[in-house]
C-alpha cells in the first residue's frame, strides 16, 4: 500500500440503471425473478458499493499486483430505482486496520436514498490469491 491511504478519504460514482441491471436480468434462469419488477436490482446494487469503494482506494495500491476483495457487506436497499435514473453513490474510509479497510457507504437516485451501510475489503497481493485459488480448484 503506498502512502496516504488514511480513514477519512472519500468517492463519489454516478451510475445510470440500464434494463441490464434490473431484478429480471439478474438472473434470468429464474422464472420467479423474470416476473420481477423492472427496477435496480439488489445484486447490482452491492457491486455498484464495492465499485466504489474500490476506487477510493485504488490510487493508494500497488495495482494491479495490489488489490481488493470484498469481505463483508452490510447495505440497506430502501427504495426502488426505474432505469435511467442516475445513482450517486458515496463511500468514505472509515478505518484501515492493517490490510483491512473498512467503508461507509449510501447511495441515492435523485429522489430517494436507496441505500446506507458499511462495507468491509482486505488488501491482497493478486499473485498470491491466484495461486490459493489455483490450489483450491485443483483436484
Amino acid at each position: 500500500m503506498k502512502p496516504g491511504l488514511t480513514a477519512g478519504l472519500e468517492h463519489e460514482l454516478k451510475f445510470t440503471v440500464t434494463h441490464r441491471k434490473t431484478v429480471p436480468a439478474l438472473y434470468p434462469e429464474s422464472p420467479a425473478f423474470l416476473d420481477m419488477p423492472d427496477v435496480f436490482a439488489t445484486g447490482y446494487m452491492v457491486g455498484l458499493l464495492e465499485w466504489c469503494c474500490l476506487e477510493l482506494v485504488k490510487p493508494y495500491l500497488d495495482w494491479p499486483r495490489e488489490q481488493t476483495v470484498g469481505t463483508h457487506v452490510d447495505f440497506s436497499h430502501t427504495a426502488a430505482t426505474p432505469p435511467g435514473f442516475t445513482v450517486t453513490v458515496r463511500a468514505r474510509l472509515e478505518e484501515v486496520d492493517g490490510r483491512r479497510l473498512v467503508f461507509s457507504v449510501s447511495a441515492h437516485d435523485g429522489v430517494d436514498t436507496i441505500s446506507t451501510g458499511r462495507h468491509e475489503r482486505f488488501v491482497i497481493d493478486k499473485a498470491k490469491f491466484d495461486a490459493r485459488l489455483a490450489q483450491k480448484a485443483a483436484p
